[in-house]
């Protein structure tokens, strides 16, 4: 008599997919990779303080992320005739194939905005939408037209208006004069068009001048959370999830992100953006005075303990400095309550000044200091 046989399933009998699937089946959840269980830190107290962290910054995410906006730009610009088309012998037996027709070509650009009021007022960078055409902003989903209220070349600002279907949240704003070295800094923007990408670091430098050729007046905060292209006119967070600065540029011989960024302090910034809502452009401060450099050598012949301030080495006939009292030889030492460690404080000071408002300065004259007031002009 002929012994039955089990069928063969893909070429094994089939008592040994029978063993295979028991093995599958006897492993329960465990699994063939990984350990089984959770990690031993879940449950402990050595991660509790970096868990708390991660759920800040996972809050201050959620709270800007809808605030961030994506900005895209449209340029149309025309192209220089490749001179080939110029040449006659070209010409004779080819003709000339751009005659009567301009060549132009639309570039696009793309940066980052944030909101500053319900009904649809946005902060930006102004190298992101010099020059251009056509502008539009994204929020979360809705894109909408934008008109450039104004824009500042010397602080690189710009004032967007968009006309929002329902009120939009706007960022809180923080105070940068109390940013130090150390603090946490959050970059949020739209690097190489990845939308809202979160990013951490930490304030690396306070008061960063002399970084293009602006006139040196302007500070900056520098900090090595990650930024890239495209995250131009972000905001830049503290950890309390409030806007210290705008994002502005990189160091890099790259063009990618290699620590060092730059973002202009809010305080700047709120002064600056008021004007260009209420004037379309900036009235700076001015009190006609042109400024020297003091040496330590100097300052010890005046009787000074530092090189701190600003040594004025002429002053314009008419200006408000002379109307105040300012003469040659003066070293400015402070405004109102701001101590001057050098010219460009003093021009910082004054420019972001409402003009037509006294302010106090405190000079040192005769190895003495005296105070004066100075009501504050229009730069000419």
């Amino acid at each position: 008599m002929k012994r039955s046989r089990m069928p063969a399933l893909f070429g094994l009998p089939a008592i040994s997919i029978f063993l295979i699937v028991t093995l599958f089946c006897s492993s329960g959840d465990k699994g063939l990779l990984g350990a089984s269980g959770e990690s031993p830190l879940r449950n402990g107290d050595k991660v509790a303080d970096a868990v708390k962290v991660q759920e800040t910054f996972r809050t201050i995410y959620e709270i800007n992320s809808h605030k961030v906006v994506y900005i895209s730009t449209e340029q149309t610009v025309k192209l220089q005739q490749n001179p080939f088309f110029n040449d006659p012998f070209f010409r004779q037996f080819f003709g000339n194939p751009g005659q009567g027709r301009p060549r132009t070509q639309k570039r696009t650009g793309l940066g980052t905005g944030f909101v500053l009021s319900e009904d649809g007022y946005i902060c930006t960078n102004h190298h992101v939408v010099a020059g251009v055409d056509k502008v539009k902003v994204k929020v979360d989903t809705i894109t909408y037209d934008a008109v450039v209220v104004g824009s500042d070349e010397r602080t690189d600002l710009a004032l967007l208006k968009i006309k929002p279907k329902e009120k939009l949240e706007p960022v809180f704003l923080g105070d940068s004069n109390t940013v130090q070295v150390g603090d946490w800094a959050i970059a949020i923007g739209n690097p190489f068009g990845l939308d809202r990408t979160f990013t951490v670091g930490v304030v690396s430098a306070v008061g960063r001048r002399d970084l293009d050729l602006m006139g040196g007046s302007q500070t900056h905060i520098q900090t090595d959370a990650s930024i890239n292209p495209g995250n131009s006119g972000g905001p830049l967070l503290n950890v309390y999830g409030e806007v210290i600065g705008i994002n502005r540029m990189i160091y890099s011989q790259t063009g990618g992100n290699i620590g060092i960024g730059f973002a202009i302090p809010i305080n700047t910034a709120k002064a600056v953006l008021d004007q260009l809502k209420q004037h379309k452009k900036i009235k700076r401060g001015y009190i006609g005075v042109q400024i020297v450099p003091l040496t330590e050598e100097y300052a010890k012949e005046l009787g000074l303990k530092s090189n701190d301030g600003a040594l004025v080495g002429q002053v314009v006939d008419g200006s408000p400095a002379e109307k105040g009292g300012v003469q040659v030889g003066d070293v400015i030492l402070r405004v109102n309550d701001i101590k001057l460690k050098d010219f460009g404080d003093l021009v910082e000071q004054v420019e972001k000044t409402v003009i037509g408002k006294t302010i106090k300065i405190v000079v040192w004259r005769n190895k003495s200091k005296v105070s004066l007031f100075i009501t504050i002009g229009e730069r000419p």
